[in-house]
C-alpha cells in the first residue's frame, strides 16, 4: 500500500521528469519553427552598396520568404571587416545574429592582423559559401599604361611613385595588389579606404592610379569609359568580359578572386545551422538569383557546410603564404 508521503514523493519525481522533458523538447521545437517570431539580423561587415552588402540583402529577402520570417541587414563596417564579424562572434547564440563573411574576414585577416578580436575557425559555424566574385585590375584613364606588361614596366621604372587603393587593409582587394607586387617585383603605395565606393571615386579623380576591385563595383565605370580595365584576377576569362585578358596570361599562376560566405556563431544549435545551409544552397540554385548574379559577373556557389569549411582552410593557408612573402602585418 502506498502511503501519502510516498505518493507525494513519486508525484514530485514525475513532475521533475516531465519538466525536464519539456525543457529538452523546447529547443527542438524552436529549431523546427526557426526563426518563428524572432527577427534575424544579418551583419554585413562592410559599408552598404558593395558586393557583400548585395549578397546579404539577397539572402535576407529570400530566407525571409522561404522560412516565413523576418531577416534584416545591418552594416557594421570597420577594420577590414573585423568589427562587424567580431560583434557576431560575441552576440547571441540562438540564430538571431548571423554574418556575411568574406575571404578577407575568414582567410586573409587571420594572417595579416597580429591580434584579432575573434577566432575565425573556433568562433564560427560555416553555413555555406554564397558566391565567388571576380576582381579586376583597373587604372585611372590618364595613366600611360594600356596593358599589364606596360603597367609592370611603368611601375618598375617608377618604384613607389604610384599608389593603389583598397577597401581596407587585409581585404581581398588589398592582397590582390600585394600578390601582384610580389609576382612582378614592383613597388606601389597602399591607400586603404572604408569602402569600394570611395576607392572608385578616387580612382576616377586620379587621387590613386590603380586598384583591384570586385567586378560588380567597377564594371559600369569601365563600360562608361571612365576607368580602364587591364585584366581580370581570375584563372580564366570572364563571360561578361571575354575580350579582357587575365593577369595570369602575363603572370602564370596569378589568381586573386574574392569569395563571400554565410556564417553563424559557433554556439548556434547545429540543427539551425544545418537548416540555414540547406536553404542557402537552394537559394543559390534559384533561376532568378542565378540570372541576377550572372549579369553582375558573380558566380553563385551554395556549398555544403563541409565543403565551405574545407575551402576556408585551404584559403587561410594560401593567403598566409602571400602575406608572409609580401611582408604584410598589421599590429
Amino acid at each position: 500500500m502506498t502511503t501519502p508521503a510516498k505518493t507525494t514523493t513519486m508525484t514530485r519525481r514525475l513532475m521533475l521528469v516531465a519538466g525536464a522533458g519539456l525543457m529538452l523538447g523546447a529547443p527542438a521545437f524552436a529549431q523546427a519553427d526557426y526563426p518563428g517570431s524572432k527577427v534575424v539580423t544579418i551583419v554585413v561587415p562592410f559599408a552598404a552598396g558593395g558586393t557583400t552588402d548585395l549578397l546579404g540583402r539577397i539572402l535576407a529577402e529570400r530566407l525571409g520568404a522561404r522560412l516565413n520570417g523576418r531577416f534584416i541587414v545591418e552594416n557594421r563596417a570597420g577594420a577590414g571587416g573585423n568589427t562587424g564579424v567580431a560583434a557576431v562572434a560575441r552576440g547571441p547564440q540562438d540564430g538571431t545574429l548571423l554574418t556575411m563573411g568574406t575571404v578577407s574576414t575568414h582567410a586573409i585577416n587571420p594572417a595579416v592582423y597580429a591580434r584579432l578580436p575573434f577566432d575565425h575557425v573556433k568562433d564560427f559555424a560555416p553555413i555555406s559559401q554564397v558566391a565567388s566574385v571576380p576582381n579586376i585590375l583597373m587604372v585611372n584613364i590618364d595613366l600611360p599604361a594600356k596593358t599589364v606588361p606596360e603597367l609592370i614596366d611603368l611601375l618598375k621604372k617608377n618604384p613607389g611613385k604610384y599608389s593603389f587603393g583598397s577597401s581596407g587593409a587585409g581585404t581581398s582587394t588589398h592582397m590582390a595588389a600585394e600578390l601582384f607586387k610580389v609576382a612582378t617585383g614592383t613597388d606601389m603605395a597602399h591607400v586603404p579606404y572604408r569602402s569600394s565606393g570611395q576607392v572608385t571615386q578616387d580612382l576616377l579623380s586620379g587621387q590613386i592610379q590603380l586598384s583591384f576591385d570586385n567586378i560588380t563595383i567597377a564594371w559600369p565605370h569601365v563600360e562608361a569609359g571612365k576607368i580602364r580595365a587591364l585584366a581580370t584576377a581570375t584563372a580564366q576569362r570572364l563571360p561578361v568580359a571575354k575580350d579582357l585578358p587575365t593577369v595570369a596570361e602575363f603572370i602564370p599562376g596569378y589568381e586573386a578572386a574574392s569569395w563571400h560566405g554565410f556564417f553563424a556563431p559557433s554556439g548556434v544549435p547545429k540543427e539551425i545551422v544545418a537548416k540555414l545551409s540547406s536553404e542557402v544552397q537552394a537559394i543559390m540554385k534559384e533561376p532568378a538569383v542565378i540570372d541576377q548574379l550572372k549579369k553582375l559577373g558573380v558566380d553563385p556557389v551554395g556549398s555544403t557546410q563541409e565543403q565551405f569549411a574545407a575551402h576556408i582552410a585551404a584559403e587561410t593557408k594560401r593567403w598566409a603564404e602571400v602575406a608572409q612573402k609580401a611582408g604584410v602585418r598589421i599590429e
